[in-house]
């Protein structure tokens, strides 16, 4: 996961809201959204590969997002599976607190992640680039790419403005899905420094990615309700851009909402 935009406890009606883009080679098989037959609560995309996830809900409202931290210098070899900080939270019982408190324990076990972990109650983010700080989230909104949390890179930038936008639409989902298929490239002299080559820079400052060989695999926009009904949608793109499928499941979490 490449970008990932979030609303927190920031609108009357839906306390959660997240718009985001999972960026992957096209070669990584992977599966789209569904509820997992070995976590039948766990509704989520699947990393064929290393048996993780970038993104998922839960019944119980339990949430968990991810994206990789981007410094050039590659995954170590022998680290642990970054998608399975998402998973085992989501398929867990554990609270996100003690969860993350543990996730922070073994942050140097990882490759360099940022994650997002929350249940009904309480959203938080941790990354091991940030000396495995755990940060408790205000209401507000938030945006994360490949650095640390609100780090204003120009695509994160112009993304979360129209995220805000966006939020104003609800419950439409296409003002979200317009802005998490941007493709427009910085300009050179605001590209931030990551330690891939310019060419990377380039490719990579697009909100929407497209290359012959890596790119915006899944756009995604989950909600939840006041009530509890939680909704996810997910549009799933192959090499090229192209369209390869469209998966939106509703159901209503087997916990009451505590409100804004």
């Amino acid at each position: 996961m490449c970008l990932i935009l979030l609303a927190w406890k920031a609108h009357p009606d839906y306390p959660l809201i997240v718009a985001a883009n999972r960026d992957e080679f096209f070669t990584r098989p992977s599966a789209a959204a569904a509820f997992w037959p070995d976590a039948p609560q766990v509704l989520a995309g699947r990393d064929l590969e290393a048996g993780g996830t970038w993104l998922g809900v839960s019944r119980e409202q339990r949430f968990a997002a991810l994206t990789n931290y981007r410094d050039g210098s590659g995954q170590c070899p022998g680290t642990r599976s970054r998608g399975a900080l998402v998973a085992d939270f989501l398929a867990g019982r554990k609270t996100p607190k003690v969860y993350l408190e543990e996730v922070a324990a073994l942050a140097s076990q990882y490759s360099g992640f940022n994650l997002f972990v929350g249940d009904a109650d309480h959203l938080g983010y941790c990354s091991n680039r940030d000396a495995g700080r755990v940060r408790w989230l205000v209401p507000g909104i938030y945006g994360l790419s490949n650095h640390l949390l609100d780090t204003p890179w120009p695509k994160l930038a112009s993304a979360r403005a129209a995220f805000a936008v966006a939020l104003q639409t609800l419950p439409q989902a296409a003002p979200f899905f317009a802005l998490l298929a941007d493709r427009e490239v910085v300009p050179d002299s605001h590209l931030p420094e990551t330690g891939v080559s310019l060419a990377w820079e380039r490719i990579l400052s697009a909100v929407f990615v497209s290359s012959e060989q890596y790119g915006t695999r899944a756009s995604t926009l989950l909600t939840r309700r006041r009530d509890g009904l939680i909704t996810l949608e997910e549009h799933s793109y192959g090499a090229g851009a192209t369209p390869i499928g469209e998966v939106c499941a509703s159901f209503q979490s087997s916990l009451m909402c505590t409100g804004v």
